[in-house]
């Protein structure tokens, strides 16, 4: 008998939305395995097929027949199973009956918390092919579709209009129904070069078939590749190389299921437009590759890929020139009018649009964050006059036309109509900067002037919407505050800018005018702030514990956060580290459960190990302040770990509880001295071994 076999499933359908295709076919065999693995099935390898007319699995290796296991079903205490007599009791009754068992068949459980009475039963696994189809019915009802259609006469409901569907387990089809679709083995080539019904023999032959019967390129990864290859090939001809964005590759692979490609070109004097502005034009609107020489200037040509091998492919070359060339000349219109009408003229203009009904206008939003970025000036030594014009330009070039029809290109086209207007270059760098980091991993500010404004946009944004009480909920960020706020911690501590977190916050909240609870929306956006560098410092490596030990002294400036959670990490590699985190620990406890006022003088002590120990930690403190004060954290640490032995020695010959209160209050003050050096920099007690 067959201990395991390859499976193929594949849903034929109409084209499926591009933006979509390759998350659904992710979902599909994401689906498909945790149904496998609810049901005990294992297999080898797994692997997704997707092109515009259809989704596809092939699983290597997958179990015939689920695993035999035995089911155990556990009933009442033994306390509550029987009478005092030794009859059975309802409860007990009543459980044997739901087992469809009699009580002499049930068997006793006995744990170290106590003993049960159970029932134990041996179930066969079942045939793989008879689970498969409730499985593939399953994870396409799971599939993350946004809204579904019905077609025909049917019921049935999917993304698109489905037309055929193979199901193959080894050579073996697996007759069944899915969304009304009796199951074969029979698939479909390309629509036009092979529009004809394609008989799959086994799964393993499932890609090859397609390919050389049905001018189909099954595999979504595949495509990518091919359409990559061919774009910089064309381009390579033309004397550049294609500009390829994942996203527009990703989206060109869920298009064609044959690759074609085309070049084309337009005229020359569109390149005088910004290049931001032709590489927008054509991607987002027209789904093409622009050309860019060594310099990653554009040249006068793209790239864009047709579903067939036409016999006339300059007929195709020139229909995609003939539709491009409105979309150039708009652009150029928009980029002319834009500039009969400086930036600096429409910041009026601002007043009309709300930002939000609590905040005001962009206007006000402007003026706040003038404010705001000049007080980073102020704090950093920086011009105030380029940032607070900067601030004041900054959201201008949303009422342009050119915005308005590209809405990516925002600060982009502020930076060149800015340029136009001759205001300053640090000015007009800045006002596309003020948007970094546009995604999670991207540039910071490379400017001052841009990373002092989008500090100052980002925290009124974030301390704005959490006054309104439009905190962030479980996956719903419709202002993207949690970017913001990363984008703030990063431009902080990536560009060295030793700022106090709080102290920006406090002057951000007091610019609104709108009833709110000033205190508790400042706690909450420290927790917010903060739980938001906790999953960076995860992300850069650091422990859970070493951001807790930082964490617990409250240092309010990230950059001076990073410093020590290094050195921390740094320290707990050292050999003293393990020893001097315990007695930390025990130092907190025995401070905490003091009923004892801890004074800050050392008086008299008696044991030479304590009196060793306060000489120790008197020449410590003396050693750290320096090293403190130029934020050389590790440094300090190191100098701390060499006060091991004198503690471990205090704790194995002092009793520091003594009746003596003099000296036990003595000894409270020399714990209490030598835990503030550590807590200088962070609470060691909080690493764990």
């Amino acid at each position: 008998m067959t201990t395991s076999n390859h499976l193929l499933f594949e849903l034929g359908c109409e084209e499926l939305p591009p933006k979509s295709l390759k998350k659904l076919s992710q979902a599909l065999l994401d689906n498909m395995l945790f149904g496998f693995k609810e049901a005990g099935l294992s297999y080898s390898t797994a692997r997704a097929y997707a092109t515009p007319r259809r989704l596809a699995v092939v699983i290597e290796n997958l179990l015939a027949f689920q695993p035999d296991k035995t089911v155990e079903k556990r009933g009442p205490a033994i306390q509550a199973a029987f009478s005092t007599d030794g009859a059975p009791s309802k409860a007990l009754l009543g459980f044997a009956a739901s087992c469809g068992a009699s009580v002499e068949q049930l068997e006793r459980l006995v744990t170290d918390k106590g003993e049960w009475l159970v029932f134990r039963q041996a179930v066969s696994g079942q045939p793989t092919v008879e689970l498969l189809p409730d499985i593939i019915r399953k994870s396409l009802n799971n599939l993350p579709i946004a809204k579904r259609m019905r077609w025909g006469n049917f019921s049935h409901e999917f993304a698109r209009p489905a037309h055929w569907a193979v199901l193959l387990f080894g050579e073996l089809v697996i007759e069944t129904d899915i969304l009304g679709l009796s199951t074969g083995r029979l698939s479909r080539g390309h629509r036009f070069h092979a529009p004809h019904d394609i008989s799959i023999p086994a799964p393993l032959a499932y890609a090859d078939v397609l390919l050389k019967e049905g001018k189909v390129i099954a595999d979504f990864d595949q495509r990518m590749t091919v359409i990559r290859d061919a774009a910089n090939q064309a381009a390579g001809k033309l004397g550049g190389s294609a500009h390829i964005e994942e996203d527009l590759l990703e989206e060109i692979a869920a298009l064609n299921e044959w690759p074609v490609p085309v070049v084309g070109n337009f005229d020359t004097r569109f390149l005088e437009l910004p290049k931001e502005v032709l590489i927008t034009t054509m991607q987002s609107n027209q789904k093409y590759f622009p050309v860019v020489n060594t310099q990653g200037g554009l040249l006068a040509h793209f790239i864009t890929f047709s579903n067939i091998e036409s016999t006339n492919p300059s007929s195709i070359q020139h229909g995609n020139e003939r539709v491009v060339l409105p979309r150039l000349a708009d652009a150029e219109f928009f980029w002319k009018q834009d500039r009969k009408q400086s930036l600096a003229d429409r910041v009026e203009t601002l007043a009309s649009i709300v930002f939000q009904k609590d905040l005001g206008t962009l206007l006000d939003k402007t003026q706040r964050v003038s404010n705001l970025a000049g007080y980073i000036a102020e704090q950093l030594g920086a011009d105030v006059n380029l940032v607070k014009r900067a601030a004041l330009l900054a959201k201008t070039d949303l009422l342009t036309n050119m915005v308005g029809e590209f809405a990516n290109l925002q600060g982009i086209m502020g930076h060149y109509y800015a340029l136009a207007d001759n205001e300053p270059v640090e000015v007009a760098v800045a006002l596309e900067e003020h948007y970094f980091p546009k995604q999670s991993g991207g540039p910071t500010p490379g400017s001052a002037t841009g990373q002092i404004l989008a500090l100052a946009e980002k925290i009124d944004t974030l301390s704005g919407i959490f006054s309104a009480a439009l905190i962030p909920t479980g996956d719903k960020d419709p202002y993207a505050l949690r970017r913001a706020t990363l984008g703030i911690l990063r431009i902080l501590i990536e560009n060295g800018i030793p700022l106090d977190i709080v102290a920006l916050l406090d002057t951000a909240l007091d610019q609104f005018s709108h009833p709110f609870n000033k205190a508790e929306t400042r706690e909450r956006l420290i927790d917010f702030i903060f739980e938001r560098l906790k999953g960076y410092c995860l992300d850069q490596g650091y422990g859970i514990d070493e951001f807790e030990a930082v964490l617990a002294v409250n240092p309010t400036r990230p950059l001076d956060f990073m410093l020590r959670i290094r050195a921390v990490q740094a320290f707990r590699q050292l050999p003293e580290a393990e020893s001097l985190a315990a007695a930390n620990k025990r130092i907190i406890n025995i401070l905490k459960k003091s009923e004892f006022a801890i004074s800050d003088h050392i008086g008299t002590l008696v044991a030479a190990e304590e009196k060793n120990l306060l000489v120790a930690a008197e020449a410590s403190r003396a050693d750290i302040l320096p090293l403190l004060a130029e934020q050389n954290y590790p440094q300090a640490l190191t100098r701390l770990a060499h006060l091991r032995d004198s503690v471990d020695a205090f704790f194995d010959h002092v009793m520091v509880n003594t009746e003596d209160a003099d000296l036990r209050n003595n000894r409270l003050a020399l714990l209490a001295m030598l835990s503030n050096q550590f807590l200088e920099i962070a609470d060691i007690s909080k690493l764990q071994s």
